[in-house]
């Protein structure tokens, strides 16, 4: 296949090669004449200014956006100030850089995203130039000053400027200056004649490139490579020396015969290149200069713009876009005439093959005989990535794929990512799309990167296809895609809302990963309320559309899908909203139609807001609820004034609820609090805020039985509890004296036996004597028992001739020291049984 290498130079141990990517499709009248140009690197779009210094209004200068093909994406008139510099992001938006230091971003098709400005000194002393830079940290922008200062942004996306140290004799602009990433910091390496300075956040440091040419009076251009790693200076002697940026190793120094300044530099190399070269033009000539100091000469027919790349540099001109780089290995190897690698040998097998020739055995046999038919196979798939023509990526997949049949242990794995790798390369580098990757910049970049681009130039079913042909998970592929469309479509203002979310609806489906309230937000921002209402329709989660129907003051719907969800703090966040937003009178009226809105807001203030709570039963007329309220309100009050008048506040609603029983329980609460305060003013006592049982008790306790028996008659208490008080009260204080005149006031309610136990728990069996003979003829054993007399409880238990109680007497005897009180008690057992 001699035509493949026909555009082939050498160039020390390699050769490079020029492609053609496209004839463009553009028309321009002047070619690049006179145009500010901008081309995104990885195939990306290209910006052109035309007349970009045109100041008079009657003769705007135009500013035009192309793919890489020539198509026309978008063409405006430029309104705004002097543009002194265009670059694109790293996410495709065009930046604008105004003489004023304003840098306006568009998107691909022209429209307006935002505007930010570079710092007022800035704009006092004018931007002279300016550079896009791309770093691990997004897209940075330097720019010169007419005061010679140099201010850097690392990231436009996170603004923060920063001014750079002076550079000692500078005056105006440098002849020449370049920004690069080291260390993960962006500096600024600046020439001023002869010497070069590496600008930092802090310090101007000068440094000496290492063999510089002693010729050399001023360098007048400079460039870094795409990984900034090596840096090319050229100077007024003509001569080109190349390094790396840290300026401590040299690599190379040529002399290129041309004195005159380039107009552009850059580097075109890709990673393990075997010869590294520097791309010099100039008007209408082009140099290639290698490390190994060979040159490749090319004629330009017109005004061409240099972008450099990962793998190589692309040249554009007027009427066509190129490909120069480095040929790759596999390539060479192949298709170098006479070569006798594997993969020539596998490929020349091949046509012999397709020709029917018995020569296709001979080259098998030669390569088997070597064992290298695993490496032809490899370095086939390999050059075909390389290649950008269809015809010869097939032939070169067909010799893989003939070579593999011979193979019984190669994986295929290699070749089908390859063969898919080059089936999507081959659909974005198509005229119509005009993405002119490579296979080493599409690797790079990755396929998810490569769907974005196609989702920002709104090429939808290419990305969508690519996405099923790829398998890429739906949540990644399609659905994002899909989400991207939708977004998009909303925006169409001449379509129906009612169109367009049917559209939606039927597109997206079932579709997995889908956030329709995204979709929802994207048309309301648009200002299409209506449509977003619909949309949010198809969004089955209900934490999602809230948030936005309380953004578009739909607090009404909000609330509903709310309450749906059974989301309670979903429900709490719509009230809070609602609350903040609305007057307290709607507010109330909003939550009476939503039963369940309102309990839960009851909660809340139950524990938060208490006299919102208070509004709320008012609000309904809940008669009941406030006359708790109060009651519950009248505990936290320390003053007894206060306390009264909520209880009192409390009766009222009681009344007007028609719940006597509660009124009365609190017309009671009410006689005691003045009943205490009287008892603390006389007796000096605080019994404030204390039960009726506890008031009672701490009375007795006291001594105080005559306002006790008061509390007890008027507040109309059991006599059981009364006296359960009273006993356990004098039994605390010891009082056996007060005791017995108690229990002989009149016949006990609780009986006797409470008196005897209460006795000997405090270890007085004396006392509890007295009571044993008062006692219930049911509760003698246990009185007597209680006060360890064994005769009396037996009396008494065969008295009643209960068997159960004998038994009891029985288990307390010991059958040693009461010998004869057993035998009689097993006898009246022994009696108490057979009847």
């Amino acid at each position: 296949m001699a035509f493949v290498t026909a555009n082939w130079n050498p160039l020390g141990d390699a050769f490079y090669r020029k492609v053609e990517l496209y004839e463009m499709g553009w028309s321009l009248k002047d070619g690049l004449r006179e145009c500010l140009v901008a081309a995104a690197p990885y195939g990306g779009p290209i910006a052109l200014l035309k007349e970009p210094q045109r100041r008079s209004p009657s003769a705007r200068p135009q500013l035009e956006i192309y793919s890489s093909s020539g198509v026309t994406m978008a063409s405006f008139v430029w309104k705004s100030g002097v543009v002194k510099q265009l670059g694109w992001t790293v996410c495709d938006d065009l930046l604008c850089i105004q003489e004023d230091g304003t840098i306006l971003i568009y998107d691909l098709f022209g429209n307006f995203k935002r505007h930010f400005s570079m710092g007022n000194e800035v704009g006092q002393s004018q931007v002279l130039e300016a550079k896009v830079f791309h770093s691990p940290y997004g897209t940075g922008v330097a720019i010169v000053t007419g005061a010679s200062r140099f201010t850097l942004a690392t990231n436009i996306d996170d603004l923060k400027l920063r001014r750079l140290p002076e550079v000692p004799g500078l005056q105006g602009a440098p002849p020449c200056w370049a920004v690069l990433t080291q260390d993960r910091q962006s500096k600024v390496l600046v020439a001023n004649g002869a010497d070069i300075f590496i600008l930092d956040n802090a310090v101007c440091t000068p440094v000496n490139p290492p063999g510089l040419s002693p010729q050399a009076t001023s360098i007048v251009h400079m460039c870094v490579s795409f990984s900034y790693k090596y840096l090319a200076l050229f100077t007024d002697s003509g001569h080109v020396w190349m390094g790396s940026t840290d300026l401590k190793e040299k690599l190379s120094e040529v002399d290129t015969k041309v004195r005159n300044t380039p107009k552009q530099m850059a580097w075109c190399r890709r990673p393990k290149s075997r010869e590294p070269s520097v791309v010099i033009m100039w008007d209408r000539h082009l140099l290639v200069v290698g490390v190994c100091k060979d040159t490749i000469p090319y004629h330009l027919d017109d005004d061409s713009v240099l972008v450099p790349e990962l793998d190589g540099v692309r040249i554009v001109n007027g009427t066509h876009h190129e490909l120069l780089q480095e040929v790759p290995a596999a390539c060479e190897e192949i298709f170098k005439i006479a070569s006798m690698a594997p993969g020539a040998l596998l490929l020349e097998a091949l046509k012999e093959y397709e020709k029917e020739s018995q020569k296709a055995d001979e080259y098998l046999r030669e390569i088997k005989e070597q064992n290298l038919l695993g490496e032809a196979v490899r370095q086939c798939v390999e050059a075909a990535g390389h290649e950008q023509e269809a015809e010869t990526q097939k032939t070169l997949l067909r010799a893989a794929s003939f070579g593999k049949c011979f193979l019984s242990n190669f994986s295929p794995e290699p070749q089908v990512c390859m063969c898919r790798d080059l089936r999507v390369l081959n659909a974005v580098r198509d005229y119509t799309v005009g993405i002119p990757l490579t296979h080493m910049q599409f690797r790079q970049m990755t396929v998810r990167v490569l769907i974005d681009r196609l989702v920002y130039r709104k090429l939808y079913p290419l990305a969508i296809e690519i996405c099923r042909y790829l398998k890429t998970p739906e949540y990644q592929g399609v659905s994002r895609v899909l989400k991207h469309w939708a977004c998009c479509k909303v925006q169409q203002k001449e379509e129906a809302d009612e169109n367009i979310a049917r559209a939606i609806s039927l597109k997206l489906g079932e579709a997995a990963g889908i956030s329709y309230s995204e979709i929802a937000t994207k048309a309301y921002e648009c200002g299409r309320t209506e449509l977003a209402i619909k949309l949010l329709e198809f969004e089955p989660r209900s934490g999602e559309q809230v948030p936005l129907l309380l953004k578009i003051k739909r607090s009404q719907l909000a609330l509903s899908k709310a309450i749906e969800s059974g989301d309670t703090d979903l429900v709490y966040t719509v009230v809070t909203y609602l609350k903040n937003e609305m007057n307290r009178g709607d507010f109330f009226m909003t939550l009476r139609n939503q039963p369940v809105a309102l309990s839960l807001y009851r909660q809340f203030c139950k524990h938060q807001e208490q006299d919102t709570l208070k509004d709320l039963f008012n609000q309904d007329d809940d008669h009941q609820e406030l006359g708790n309220f109060y009651v519950k309100a009248s505990y936290q009050e320390k003053k007894l004034e206060a306390r009264i008048g909520l209880l009192q506040s409390a009766v009222d609603e009681y009344n007007k609820a028609k719940n006597e029983f509660a009124a009365k329980l609190t017309e009671e609460e009410m006689r005691l609090l003045r009943f205490q305060r009287r008892l603390e003013e006389e007796k000096g006592e605080c019994l404030l805020g204390f039960s009726l049982h506890d008031t009672i008790s701490t009375l007795l306790s006291l001594g105080l039985h005559k306002h006790a028996e008061q509390l007890y008659k008027e507040f109309r208490v059991p006599d059981k509890r009364y006296w359960w008080l009273k006993l356990t009260a004098l039994a605390e204080k010891e009082d056996w004296e007060e005791l017995e005149k108690f229990a002989k006031s009149k016949k006990s309610p609780i009986g006797y036996l409470p008196f005897v136990e209460v006795c000997v728990k405090r270890q007085n069996k004396y006392e509890a004597k007295k009571y044993v003979s008062k006692v219930t003829l049911d509760q003698k054993v246990k009185a007597h028992l209680s006060v360890g007399d064994l005769e009396g409880a037996a009396d008494a238990a065969i008295e009643r001739r209960n068997e159960g109680e004998i038994g009891a007497v029985l288990s307390r005897c010991s059958p040693a020291t009461d010998r004869a009180l057993v035998e009689r008690l097993n006898r009246a057992k022994a009696t108490a049984a057979k009847k």
